[in-house]
């Protein structure tokens, strides 16, 4: 009589894994880190290493010396942290400063909370908006980049900050193509839209995410932005500029469809994106603050856990 082994599902295997999913959202936002380090120089390069490194380290210490679980690591999930985290991120951000960034979005954000696949917020948005409380001057400097080649770039407030100023007149005979290729100021998220987009792309050919959370953030964003544009222009800004300024692009492509904090079904992730793209706009037009993608999406997050209760995936072979 043979001997048959019954071991806990999954049964099947499937190609991807944990790493190599990280690794294709790694190379989706080389363009953008590319783009972003020749516009910025150096300085964002340190931002950049000093952000990535920190995340991948402090990750390590704390599976290793309080879980003590050297194996649970996972290395590649806490650079994919590292990069966003710098992209959220002033150039001019003090390397001691994006030190505590990562320590907040590793220690307290993910590894709190059991570490990968138990956090319910997103890691390194959770980072972004403490630093952004905690050192809102170090948070909001913005000055003349020189670029990796010496190219000069737009000073002040950024797009945003000046149509939270000056009202939507602020910004007119602005030409939407430079947006695409360069921002006009900002993080290192803002910078190329372009970039981001085509990195999206690459995520959804490798169907590492699902387009339907990102579509529907930019739609909501979108008709909402028509709507009050519509109403008062000489207030509120239109379309095009919601969608290619800011964190939008970066938020809606690379965080908001993280699989930890986003819904599990399709109709839960429209619902979701949604939601950010509401609250966006509610932030962008009468929030104390320009720019609203981080708390739409940390907001949204929170509200996850009843996405999924309401829209849950029907349960293979049930009626």
């Amino acid at each position: 009589m043979e001997k048959y082994i019954v071991s806990p599902s999954p049964h099947i295997h499937a190609k991807q894994s944990t790493s190599s999913l990280m690794g294709d959202v790694v190379l989706a936002l080389l363009p953008a880190i590319a783009v972003s380090v020749v516009f910025y120089g150096w300085k964002e390069l340190l931002v950049l290493a000093v952000s990535a490194i920190s995340c991948v380290v402090i990750e390590w210490a704390i599976t290793k010396w309080l879980f003590k679980k050297p194996g649970y690591f996972c290395g590649s999930s806490a650079l994919v942290t590292g990069l966003l985290l710098a992209m959220n991120l002033p150039y001019t951000t003090p390397w001691w400063v994006v030190f505590i960034g990562a320590l907040v979005a590793i220690g307290v954000a993910k590894m709190t909370f059991g570490g990968l696949g138990q956090n319910v917020f997103n890691p390194a948005l959770v980072g972004r908006v403490f630093l952004l409380v905690s050192f809102p001057a170090y948070m909001t400097h913005w000055e003349i980049p020189q670029g990796l080649f010496g190219v000069d770039a737009i000073t002040g407030p950024t797009l945003l900050g000046r149509v939270a100023e000056n009202g939507a007149a602020s910004i007119e005979g602005l030409n939407y193509w430079d947006t695409l290729f360069l921002n006009m100021g900002g993080s290192a998220g803002e910078i190329s839209a372009l970039a981001l987009l085509a990195g999206f792309v690459y995520l959804v050919c490798r169907r590492v995410i699902k387009p339907w959370i990102t579509l529907s953030i930019f739609a909501t964003v979108a008709i909402i932005a028509a709507i009050f544009h519509c109403i008062d222009p000489a207030q509120f800004t239109g379309p095009a500029f919601n969608l290619l300024t800011g964190g939008l692009i970066l938020g809606a492509c690379f965080m908001a469809t993280d699989y930890v904090t986003s819904p599990m079904s399709t109709w839960g992730g429209v619902i979701y994106g949604f939601g950010i793209g509401f609250l966006v706009m509610m932030i962008r037009y009468f929030g104390s603050y320009p720019e609203g993608v981080s708390f739409a999406i940390l907001i949204m997050n929170a509200v996850v856990p009843l996405i999924n209760r309401a829209f849950h995936q029907k349960k293979f072979g049930r009626a």
